[in-house]
């Protein structure tokens, strides 16, 4: 009965062990991808200033041509 127990704690510890590694891989993978939506959306906001000021004539106060669509900061 022992050796029974021993082993279920011995195989719980692994899968808890494996678990938190994956834990932590899920989360790396989590903050990169959140660095890459902001890269992202600066690139978009970056594209749309040029895209309004060429379409307005340099007249910087018109808002971009989607502004109405509104992005989440990460």
């Amino acid at each position: 009965m022992q050796e029974q127990l021993q082993q279920r704690l011995n195989k719980l510890q692994e899968e808890f062990s494996n678990g938190q590694r994956l834990s932590a891989d899920l989360a790396s993978q989590q903050s990169q991808l959140k660095e890459s939506l902001l890269r992202i959306s600066g690139a978009i906001q970056v594209l749309e200033e040029i895209l309004a000021k060429e379409c307005n004539g340099g007249d910087t106060n018109i808002m971009p041509m989607d502004a109405s669509v509104e992005r989440k900061a990460v």
